[in-house]
């Protein structure tokens, strides 16, 4: 199985990619070169044949993260971490001959830039840092301007900066900069994210999906207008389906009697659902028919188990008025009406956090869906804010929110890297109350 994966960046940092990827056989590399890393939020609409984005860095992954969201490719990018905040001060040491003070330093994370001159045993107070990973909008002209002050003002004798627009900014102005060089761990640690994201997502895609589809109140309409009637609706409606499976590649069969059935791969449903979000052919089907459908698809690594999951997820749609389309997955969870994501209401979760939190609805069913994914399972704030797709310091501010009225609690800590301060751990106090139907 080979993992098609999009990459985003400067044309030197995809060649050192490449570079490193060109003896795996199980995966390939797809360049999208821009000049300027504001770009990279244009190009994600044509990464869709790719089974998941690696961006060269954080810059832009942050600078496409709204566009990311209309997709259901999965990303990753680069890290800007501890290890790359000490190659670059070995360098600036030993090859610049700069001494490890007076100077500024942008990085996505300040506190990497703390925790390694802590190691080090480095004095920070005539360091100045600015850690774009806390702004709520990238701007890389704040950026300049902070360095520039610093500069103008005499309190740096030189910069270092983690972006290319930075850096030939400054050096057009007469600063003394300097840029970080991606270390080679970092790159293949991101390639190797980058594939485990995509083989799942492959792996997920090529599952089997069944669809049921019927009319809903079949019987009263052939009272109403008669059997040749509701003999030509069945026609029209296998049309209209044999159409939408020539376009995703599936089977539609018509086993009489109002009863239609499509075979695929879960992959194509993602495609023509927008990840589960919406399915417009419902709708197409109803204002062509004017008459109610009930779709219901179904997951699972065998024919049998998408087979009963869809029957299930076809038995949740009789229970709606008006059309409907429910899915039922191969954990037997069931995702629906698409288009409708409603929330448990009435769960003593839900109704402390619309309470207390101020949270919208739509960030309520996200962490909804967060805590489900996760089974509840402890988590820090750079989960959150990942999953999220915000910053860091926005998941930290809503943790604190949730602290505060106690809907999560802390429950311990982890230290993933060996160096640096530990990481605390939540856990949601009433997971047990909260879920999506």
């Amino acid at each position: 199985m080979s993992v098609k994966i999009a990459v985003i960046g400067l044309e030197s940092s995809i060649n050192r990619l490449e570079n490193y990827a060109k003896d795996m056989d199980d995966v390939t590399l797809v360049p999208f070169v821009y000049k300027n890393a504001e770009e990279s939020k244009h190009l994600i609409h044509k990464t869709q044949l790719c089974d998941v984005i690696l961006f060269t860095g954080p810059i832009p992954f942050l600078y496409a993260t709204e566009e990311l969201k209309e997709i259901s490719i999965p990303a990753v990018y680069v890290p800007y971490d501890e290890f790359m905040v000490t190659t670059s001060f070995f360098r600036l040491k030993n090859e610049e001959n700069q001494k490890l003070q007076k100077f500024s330093i942008d990085i996505m994370n300040e506190s990497h830039v703390i925790e390694v001159m802590n190691e080090l045993e480095l004095e920070n107070k005539d360091t100045y840092m600015y850690g774009f990973g806390n702004d709520e909008k990238l701007d890389i002209g704040n950026i300049v301007k902070f360095h520039l002050k610093l500069w103008n003002e005499k309190k740096i004798d030189y910069v270092l900066t983690t972006i290319k627009e930075v850096e030939t900014t400054l050096i057009e102005k007469g600063v003394l900069c300097y840029r970080m060089k991606i270390p080679n761990r970092n790159l293949e640690r991101a390639i190797e994210e980058a594939k485990m994201k995509g083989e799942l997502k492959v792996s997920k895609s090529s599952q089997i999906v069944v669809g049921i589809i019927k009319v809903k109140n079949f019987d009263n309409i052939i009272t109403e207008k008669g059997e040749f009637y509701g003999q030509e609706l069945l026609l029209r409606l296998h049309q209209l389906l044999l159409n939408f499976s020539h376009s995703v590649y599936a089977s539609i069969i018509n086993n009489g009697n109002n009863n239609f059935v499509i075979f695929g791969t879960r992959g194509i449903l993602d495609y023509a659902t927008n990840n589960y979000q919406d399915f417009p052919l419902v709708r197409d089907i109803e204002d062509e028919l004017k008459a109610a459908v009930n779709f219901g698809f179904g997951f699972g690594l065998t024919a049998n188990q998408a087979d009963r999951n869809a029957k299930m997820a076809f038995r949740q749609g009789k229970l709606s008025e008006g059309s409907s389309c429910y899915i039922v997955d191969e954990f037997s969870e069931v995702i629906g009406p698409l288009g409708d994501r409603k929330i448990n209401v009435n769960s003593k979760l839900f109704r402390k956090m619309t309470e207390v939190t101020g949270f919208s609805n739509e960030m309520i069913i996200r962490l909804s869906e967060f805590y489900h994914l996760r089974n509840n399972t402890p988590f820090s704030a750079e989960v959150l804010a990942d999953y999220n797709n915000v910053t860091k310091r926005s998941a930290e501010r809503m943790i604190r929110k949730l602290l505060d009225n106690e809907v999560v609690s802390i429950v311990g800590e982890e230290k993933p890297y060996q160096q640096g301060r530990p990481r605390q751990l939540y856990q949601f106090s009433m997971g047990d109350e909260l879920s999506v139907k």
